[in-house]
């Protein structure tokens, strides 16, 4: 367990790397579109002709956008922002538990949506604003409510690599049935691995920050989660780019940015000890009714072209 607790400096960090996410996930995303969109004009000058709708490309265009666009400089200067944001979320768990951190990263779906829209030159519908800002809420309900605690549990290796397996399993079927998807569907499967990965990403990242606070860079350096974390990021950074290229962006998104902290929650509870400090049913209603929020939202936001 860490030995600063401030929820408030917990808070601003990991806002700071929800902005952060929000821009370089555009960014990202911009290139994979543009790539995707060059070789549709290559094989429309091949074949004389170019398609009326992008979105019947064959699953294996997708495929080649996602590995093409890291081939490209640009690319890789945007990840760059992906690891800034991960600094302030690992600054931000240092100060705070999973249960305080992942809410607030979920801001960077709104923002992420606004910046979208505001690249594209696109203004965001009435509904798409809406189900957006329900998730907002109802994820912030279980950080105001919840008034979650650090815990000082510390899991077995056992435990670890239970939670690890089971989430691998039915990781590699989703993507299995993701192939024989449409591309609405397909992308919000391949976005919800994504999360699913972020997820346990976060619990490594709150695991090695821990170590770090407790015993310094050698306790780091010689202990599995500084591995894990890493194997979780390179993993994660290449489904994500499958998804964006599955799609537009609103329809794997959101799924990402819900599985994310479910999964972190969950972990978070069940292997760290970390507890909400409801002791109501009211309250305890109140936050079932946030989850359930969550889920209709992205849902819903899962449906929307940006």
């Amino acid at each position: 367990m860490s030995r600063v607790h401030n929820n408030a400096l917990a808070v601003l960090f990991a806002f700071a790397s929800a902005l952060t996410i929000a821009i370089g996930t555009v960014w990202r995303h911009q290139i994979v579109l543009r790539y995707n969109d060059e070789q549709r004009r290559r094989q429309a000058e091949w074949r004389e002709e170019l398609p009326d709708d992008p979105a019947d490309q064959p699953v294996r265009q997708s495929s080649a956008g996602a590995i093409g666009a890291i081939k490209r400089p640009t690319w890789w200067l945007s990840l760059s922002l992906a690891w800034v944001a991960y600094g302030f979320q690992a600054v931000a768990l240092a100060f705070g538990t999973l249960l305080v951190v992942q809410p607030v990263l979920v801001l960077s779906l709104l923002l992420t949506l606004l910046l979208s829209a505001r690249v594209e030159q696109q203004r965001m519908e009435l509904d798409e604003t809406f189900w957006a800002t329900v998730l907002t809420v109802a994820v912030g309900v279980l950080v105001v409510l919840g008034k979650p605690e650090p815990g000082a549990r510390e899991a077995s290796l056992s435990e670890w690599l239970i939670a690890l397996g089971a989430g691998v399993v039915v990781m590699v079927v989703t993507a299995f049935a993701a192939k024989r998807q449409g591309s609405v569907m397909r992308a919000f499967l391949l976005g919800a691995i994504c999360g699913a990965i972020f997820g346990y990403l976060a619990v490594f990242s709150k695991t090695a920050v821990d170590a770090f606070v407790r015993g310094g860079i050698v306790e780091l350096v010689t202990t599995w989660p500084l591995y894990a974390l890493l194997a979780a990021a390179v993993v994660g950074t290449i489904v994500q780019q499958y998804a964006f290229s599955a799609g537009n962006l609103s329809r794997s998104l959101p799924a990402m940015k819900i599985f994310e902290p479910l999964l972190a929650y969950s972990l978070g509870m069940t292997l760290l000890g970390e507890t909400f400090t409801v002791t109501t049913v009211w309250g305890w209603a109140l936050m079932a009714l946030a989850v359930v929020a969550m889920f209709v939202a992205t849902f819903f936001l899962s449906r929307k072209s940006v």
